[in-house]
């Protein structure tokens, strides 16, 4: 028990990391390898889904997605990004650590414009610049095992798959419900409050992510779960945190086009 104890104190106090927005963070897992599995998991969704053949398309994706890019922190911005189109009829985008991005067409059809695609893709991004999927690995190594699994796991004593699977799910590439599940909410809310932040900063009017997630709600016809078994705050409880913020998100939204920031995407 002594052990246990000694080795939760060091690796509690050897993993502590604050988020953008100054919420204390226990991160076990380095972005080192975030990164590898970032990369890996979207060659295998290239190779296993269908890729958008719309250059149009392909190119006003773009167009948004690196107009964020260039407003991020050089240690971020210099990675490779990459940009994808999937031909998938859901409303969906994802972010992942070594610098991918993914977009479903189904998306285009609900964020009406280039601002309401940066809220997504904005969002996106401050999950990935929040550390938020190895935050979510290093909770599993806990909640799962206990501290013994991960002492075991730092000192490279675990087998790869039990390493993959769980940076997998950290990913957001998994689905749980359980004791992690109020701790993925708080997730979601940070990267709405960073992601305004990020797609204000490149010139995108943060105004628009509240028809964003109205849209969003709308094209849901009602068959959203309860917010309680569901990680995703609710539209309305989105829409209101995001409208706190609003004033901060303008205020950085003028400043950006008063540097030049200006995007003008169209699809």
């Amino acid at each position: 028990m002594k052990k246990i104890i000694i080795t939760l104190l060091v690796l509690t106090l050897s993993a502590c990391a604050t988020s953008p927005l100054g919420r204390s963070q226990m991160i076990l897992i380095g972005d080192a390898q975030m990164n590898e599995m970032g990369v890996a998991s979207f060659q295998k969704m290239k190779t296993g889904s269908k890729v958008s053949t719309s250059t149009r398309t392909k190119k006003y994706v773009e167009c948004v997605s690196f107009a964020i890019i260039d407003q991020l922190p050089d240690n971020w911005k210099q990675n490779q990004w990459e940009v994808v189109v999937f031909d998938d009829d859901s409303a969906n985008a994802f972010a992942l650590p070594g610098g991918k991005i993914g977009v479903h067409t189904g998306l285009l059809k609900v964020a009406k414009n280039q601002d309401q695609l940066a809220t997504v893709l904005g969002h996106e991004v401050a999950h990935v610049l929040s550390r938020h999927g190895a935050e979510r690995v290093s909770q599993q190594f806990v909640a799962q095992t206990g501290m013994q699994f991960a002492e075991a796991y730092t000192n490279s004593q675990v087998s790869n798959n039990t390493k993959q699977k769980l940076i997998m799910t950290g990913l957001g590439l998994g689905a749980q419900l359980g004791v992690l599940l109020p701790f993925s909410r708080t997730h979601e809310t940070e990267a709405d409050l960073f992601g305004l932040d990020l797609m204000a900063a490149a010139g995108f009017d943060p105004q628009q992510s509240v028809p964003l997630w109205q849209n969003m709600d709308a094209a849901s016809g009602g068959k959203r779960p309860p917010q309680f078994l569901s990680t995703h705050p609710e539209p309305s409880n989105r829409i209101k945190n995001l409208s706190a913020r609003m004033e901060r998100a303008v205020s950085i939204q003028q400043q950006a086009r008063q540097n030049g920031n200006n995007p003008r995407c169209s699809g």
